[in-house]
């Protein structure tokens, strides 16, 4: 009896070992942040300040995402360059592995994957529902499934929205008051291409470094949106903007592909829903400010805004910036960006 009790005993031991096995192999192969515990640190490195659009909409993302993640994603942000002072170092850091991710201009873009030119072609876009609707359709997904042959991996498209033209010596109404007028640009070869072809002594400049150039006298002026002329005081040391939307200035949350395929499945998950959520509450936010800011600005600056009549003018002396680039970019691509306009 002694020995059957024992046996019995034995056999009972291996079930629930076995059992136990079993269990843990089931575990292991789902892959879920839910079984490790483990905590993954993201740091998200961008160019504007606190009160833009960019990084207000960046806050809820970072609590929505540690609070949907029971903690496991832990977010940092880091405003203001205070990592990297340009857009192009912090998207080759995320490249490399250095950065987990940033939010930087799509314009720099274009000196990883030339595709991305498309979106910085002048007077692409006459809406901001135009832009939306090339970002968030074939043609974004198109360029954002190149980007993982560059090691990067595009989340989403936010905004700057409509960039226009600041300057110090006066008002610019034709192609005219911009000649040899030193201008920064961004690092992009189409934008600093398409002052000069409107006679501008156009050069690209880091951003982090932008105020500083401009007090001293370096530029004359620049171009941007209405958000960064606000927020980085610029209007402290340029008198004159312009309305002119010449671009569409878009952004894009990227991250390392490499980091993002290991993390479990569903704080993959996690993350693009709340990126896409992002990208919502950031346009809104974006517009809001415009508005606001435009305003306040209204009694720091001259503003002048450009008639249909006169934007043609720039239209038409930009026309030969989309034939140097149709052959680089492709004239498919450009197609698929214009019908956005239909």
């Amino acid at each position: 009896m002694k020995k059957l009790a024992f046996g019995a005993m034995t056999m009972a031991v291996m079930g629930t070992l076995a059992a136990c096995g079993d269990n843990g192999a089931e575990n292991e192969a789902s892959g879920s942040a839910e079984d490790t515990g483990e905590t993954h640190e993201i740091r998200v490195a961008h160019l504007v300040n606190e009160d833009q659009s960019t990084h207000v909409a960046l806050e809820e993302f970072i609590e929505n995402v540690e609070a949907r993640s029971d903690g496991q994603l832990q977010v940092e942000a880091y405003p203001n360059g205070s990592l990297y002072v340009s857009d192009r170092e912090a998207i080759e850091a995320v490249q490399t592995g250095n950065l987990e991710m940033t939010i930087p201009a799509v314009a720099p873009l274009s000196g990883f994957n030339s595709s991305f030119m498309v979106f910085d072609l002048p007077f692409l876009f006459e809406t901001k529902d135009a832009a939306y609707s090339a970002l968030d359709g074939d043609l974004g997904n198109t360029l954002l499934d190149e980007l993982e042959e560059d090691n990067l991996k595009g989340l989403a498209f936010a905004e700057n929205g409509f960039r226009h033209i600041t300057n110090n010596n006066g008002p610019i109404e034709d192609p005219d008051d911009l000649e040899g007028m030193s201008l920064r640009t961004m690092e992009n070869p189409v934008h600093t291409d398409t002052f000069q072809a409107l006679g501008a002594n156009a050069s690209p400049f880091a951003f982090g470094e932008l105020y500083t150039a401009l007090q001293q006298g370096t530029y004359d002026a620049m171009e941007s949106p209405v958000s960064l002329v606000y927020t980085n005081n610029f209007y402290e040391v340029q008198d004159y903007l312009t309305v002119s939307e010449h671009f569409y200035a878009a952004t894009i949350l990227l991250t390392n592909p490499d980091f993002f395929d290991d993390l479990p499945e569903d704080l993959q998950e996690i993350i693009q829903e709340e990126a896409d959520n992002y990208r919502e509450e950031q346009r809104q936010i974006a517009s809001e400010q415009d508005e606001e800011w435009m305003e306040e600005l209204e009694d720091e600056m001259e503003i002048n805004e450009l008639s249909e009549e006169q934007k043609e003018q720039f239209i038409e002396q930009t026309s030969s910036v989309y034939e140097d680039y149709e052959e680089e970019i492709g004239s498919d691509l450009i197609e698929m960006a214009r019908e956005a306009n239909e």
